[in-house]
């Protein structure tokens, strides 16, 4: 058997083909963590942080989009400048109970327009002159954090990994459905093919492949085993977001030997009829995460938990003549946890009267909030993993 014709046949021939050894994982038990969950949440597409984070007070948001603008009476007054989309309004109770923290204007020096391209910058960490092919979290998972060897340390509900979750060593483990991964390594070819190793010992590329394959059939039963652990009564949307997070809290409350957790909610890229579209995102958004957190409270976990979100770029200040917006720049971030040091709007709102060719200014660099998360609360070296000095907020 050569690597090619094991890639051929291989219905794993994906992301999950990339990881190194498991170890056999630790039993869990229901609602108790022995360490600090972090859940990041993509918005993909390019989210429209003006339609979400509102500045109704500001006459300037009006003026630039009269058909696009939510209107004042609409919108879920926060702190008397800015409001939530009315779309929102299932996770309100988070920033009335002081369990989020939003950033306005997060984006980098020379921003890209470039979906592929700005997306590349926030998934590897980099600034916009360089190209990193690892991403932030993969080389968390490099810098020897604690049970970092297990790739599943990092979950990506996905069938494929992202950037932000490979690493120059390690990589995290992508998975859309625990049973449809089994499914797809119990298939006679592969267990026949686990069970032939001995004929790769004297081939060291082909017996990479059977460890790669037994170690991956490992993973895949112990993904299983765990989704059987706790099944949630809370009632989530029957949207994939929705069933993503209910997995998500299911394997969290199992206490499963998981740090990070990466999941996305695309079709953001909202250039005509934004309204409509982008409301119903936001909806889905946030009604899954009403769920999750509910089902981690439940479970007394969401003190251990914190979830970030985020998007590419946000979009121009003007609306199009097509009832939407423009790829833009700057963007808000939203940070939710039982644990935040700083809650609510955590800078000031984005001027909209001093913009950059029709675009916000940033005033937070990005590089920022992950440097944050690296350094306070999965407690590794920012800078190592960064590849520079980002000061750290007081949020956490």
């Amino acid at each position: 058997m050569n690597r090619r014709n094991f890639l051929k046949n291989s219905a794993l021939a994906s992301s999950s083909l990339l990881v190194p050894t498991f170890l056999h994982a630790l039993p869990g038990g229901k609602g108790s963590r022995t360490e600090k969950i972090l859940v990041v949440i993509q918005l993909s597409g390019g989210n429209d942080g003006l339609n979400t984070l509102i500045p109704f007070r500001n006459d300037l948001y009006y003026q630039n989009r009269p058909r696009l603008a939510v209107p004042a009476m609409e919108v879920l007054d926060l702190n008397g400048e800015l409001g939530l989309n009315p779309a929102m309004a299932s996770i309100r109770h988070l920033y009335d109970q002081g369990e989020m923290c939003l950033i306005n204007s997060v984006g980098y020096p020379n921003p890209d327009r470039s979906h592929f391209r700005s997306m590349d910058i926030w998934q590897s960490g980099s600034g916009s002159s360089e190209y990193w092919s690892s991403g932030w979290l993969g080389r968390y998972l490099d810098s020897d954090c604690l049970a970092c060897e297990k790739p599943y340390h990092l979950l990506e509900f996905s069938d494929q990994l992202s950037m932000a979750v490979k690493g120059e060593q390690r990589n995290g483990f992508a998975m859309s459905d625990p049973k449809k991964m089994k499914r797809s390594v119990d298939n006679p070819f592969l267990t026949s093919l686990s069970q032939r190793q001995h004929e790769a010992d004297h081939d060291d590329h082909v017996a990479y492949l059977y460890k790669v394959l037994i170690d991956t059939q490992y993973s895949a039963q112990y993904l299983l085993d765990q989704s059987k652990v706790y099944a949630s009564s809370v009632s989530y949307p029957n949207t994939p977001f929705g069933r993503d997070l209910k997995q998500m809290a299911e394997l969290i409350t199992a206490d499963s030997d998981i740090k990070v957790y990466y999941v996305s909610l695309g079709g953001f890229d909202t250039h005509a009829n934004q309204r409509g579209r982008q409301d119903r995102l936001l909806q889905q958004y946030a009604e899954g995460l009403s769920a999750f957190v509910q089902d981690l409270k439940k479970n007394n976990l969401f003190q251990d938990t914190l979830i970030l979100t985020f998007s590419e770029f946000g979009r121009r200040v003007q609306q199009n003549a097509s009832g939407g917006t423009d790829h833009g720049t700057a963007n808000n971030v939203f940070l939710m946890g039982g644990s935040l040091k700083k809650a609510g709007s955590y800078n000031t709102a984005p001027d909209l009267m001093t913009l950059d060719n029709g675009d916000l200014l940033y005033q937070v660099d990005f590089r920022q909030v992950y440097a944050t998360i690296l350094e306070k609360w999965l407690n590794a070296d920012a800078s190592l993993i960064l590849r520079g000095e980002f000061a750290p907020m007081s949020w956490v």
